[in-house]
């Protein structure tokens, strides 16, 4: 068939154009980072490395030995002041690295020397630390002094528990060792109140509670099973 040139109607231009601008915003949300929510603690629990760090310098690295991988990796030095969770596999870590790629969950560190965070993350087959958007990565200064003490022992002796989302009523506990976690309800934000004051910990009777600050007495856990 006769290929047939001539001026593209203007209807015809601008339906093209819709087309093209949302093939092309399909094309970003597939390609962008997507994290489940999740509470600061289901977090850590999850992490194999949790550590309080700074962050001395970043360099961009191949991904692999693979030359045929054009995957970047930034990989940052760091100074670790202290560790958490992993003592077991790791003793101190210099490097963490992540994607270069933002769409690949990569995390952008201030690599000055000054700011700390907490980083969590995995550890590699051959010991290296990954971190990604998808862990849980603060500035220290930005946590909660009832976070801060959880790090040490409290986040992890929940770690037997469930911490469910709700995003609607109902929302109801449907296993003895569940929390709700009812931030998004309350404050129409994911890390809100209880996400920087409470933790999810299981007790003797293998039931699992919120608790607020200091050391946990049996006699002060606070339920907040109905949003």
């Amino acid at each position: 068939l006769p290929i047939v040139q001539g001026s593209m109607n203007p209807v015809h231009s601008t339906l093209l154009s819709s087309v093209l601008l949302f093939t092309l915003r399909i094309q970003e949300l597939v390609e962008a980072c997507s994290c489940a929510p999740a509470h600061p603690q289901q977090l850590i629990c999850d992490s194999a490395l949790v550590i309080r760090a700074k962050i001395s310098s970043e360099k961009v690295v191949p991904a692999s030995d693979d030359p045929l991988d054009t995957h970047k990796m930034i990989r940052y030095e760091i100074k670790q002041i202290k560790m958490f969770k992993g003592f077991e596999k790791l003793k101190d870590v210099q490097y963490v690295y992540t994607p270069f790629d933002s769409s690949l969950c990569g995390v952008k560190l201030e690599a000055n020397n000054k700011k700390q965070y907490l980083l969590t993350g995995q550890i590699l087959n051959d010991g290296k630390v990954l971190i990604h958007l998808c862990n849980y990565i603060e500035p220290w200064d930005d946590l909660s002094l009832s976070q801060k003490k959880s790090l040490n022992q409290r986040y992890q002796m929940g770690c037997g528990c469930k911490i469910t989302t709700c995003y609607m009523v109902p929302c109801s506990i449907t296993t003895p060792n569940e929390c709700l976690w009812t931030d998004w309800l309350i404050e129409r934000k994911l890390y809100g109140h209880q996400a920087k004051h409470y933790a999810c910990i299981k007790r003797s009777d293998g039931t699992c509670s919120w608790y607020r600050g200091g050391p946990p007495p049996e006699k002060e856990f606070t339920d907040i099973s109905e949003p």
